[in-house]
């Protein structure tokens, strides 16, 4: 036998596995949720990116698009809250 098995009891060896596939369970995400994560990585991403690009921009109508993709930004942001 492999060393330090014989030393568990069967019990204790089944309720690790146990525990082990408990933790498992609970890091996994449905398919959705992995997707909706993904887009709200994306869309911050995209937000910070057009904030670095306001703080920037000299012209008055690039600020005004920037201040525009922002607003949507941040309600596509709020709708997956």
């Amino acid at each position: 036998m492999a060393r330090g098995f014989e030393s568990k009891s069967d019990q204790e060896q089944w309720q690790d596995a146990e525990a082990a596939q408990e933790q498992r369970k609970k890091k996994k995400k449905s398919k959705e949720q992995v997707e909706k994560d993904k887009k709200r990585e994306g869309l911050e991403l995209s937000r910070r990116r057009i904030l670095h690009e306001l703080e920037e921009a000299q012209n008055e109508a690039r600020c005004q698009q920037l201040r525009a993709a922002l607003a949507h930004l941040d309600g596509e942001l709020a709708k997956l809250s």
